[in-house]
């Protein structure tokens, strides 16, 4: 009988934290969010309080309940969701099969550009029932729009990098960030449509061939917290490199306007 402690112990300490998220959620679905940028945007859609369970990536004290691509079914029936927020990344199919019976599942994109992170925040608060909706798109797109006209790109070539990451990258335009910084004025220079990843190991390599290739004249570097040690690897490029907080554009929509208005500050 003593394997099944651990299990009946956690079964019970999921149903109390259950019970405790449902006393918030009177005036919204109870929702579990797979991914902290569908968390981001249930902070912004003011549902936030809705959320009972979230990802082993989300920083907030709730239950959790695997990943995108790894959902813990027993934790999901534990918490009795109404809706299911995930990322598409996931295959339908196999959450369908660990999606409680009765929730509805919800999967979204957001990070192919403006026009599609806009869409994602349409699909989460239709589906969370938020009341305003229209007029919270209309006030974001009114202030990101008038945000991103203060940056003033004035057409210079620029390449736009997480490389401050375990997994580098570089955006396209076909990417939400690569369309951001062409929204503020700038021609973004990498040629994948999308994403191209950087090696790890052999960052400064790739780094100076694409500059070599593209020819940039700015690069702009979106650091995570914890991306001092990169620093100096960037100031190997033969040209200028500015810094900005990555967390304003790696969760779609939500930080947009105060991305753009330190990109604005940095350019000055």
């Amino acid at each position: 009988m003593k394997p099944l402690i651990p299990v009946l112990s956690r079964f019970l300490a999921g149903a109390l934290l259950a019970a405790l998220s449902g006393l918030a959620t009177a005036d919204c679905p109870r929702i579990v969010s797979q991914s902290p940028y569908i968390s981001a945007a249930l902070d912004w859609l003011a549902r936030g309080h809705c959320i009972v369970g979230v990802s082993r990536y989300d920083t907030r004290d709730l239950p959790r309940t695997g990943g995108v691509m790894d959902p813990d079914a027993e934790a999901l029936a534990v918490l009795d969701p109404q809706l299911v927020l995930t990322s598409n990344w996931a295959a339908a199919e196999a959450m369908q099969k660990v999606v409680p019976a009765g929730a509805r599942l919800l999967q979204v994109d957001g990070f192919a550009s403006l026009a599609d992170a806009e869409a994602m925040l349409r699909r989460i608060g239709e589906a969370s029932a938020v009341a305003d909706l229209d007029a919270r798109l209309a006030v974001w797109r009114r202030d990101w729009q008038a945000a991103a006209a203060a940056v003033g790109g004035q057409g210079r070539r620029a390449l736009v990098l997480s490389a401050c990451s375990a997994m580098p990258y570089s955006f396209g335009r076909g990417h939400y960030v690569g369309d951001a910084f062409a929204a503020a004025g700038f021609v973004v220079v990498e040629s994948a449509p999308r994403l191209r990843h950087i090696r790890p190991g052999e960052e400064i390599e790739d780094l100076l061939s694409a500059v070599d290739v593209l020819d940039p004249e700015v690069v702009f570097s979106l650091d995570r917290k914890d991306a001092e040690q990169c620093n100096a690897l960037l100031g190997l490029l033969p040209v200028p490199v500015i810094h900005l907080d990555g967390a304003n554009f790696f969760h779609p929509g939500t930080g947009l306007v105060a991305g753009f208005a330190e990109l604005a500050d940095k350019l000055r």
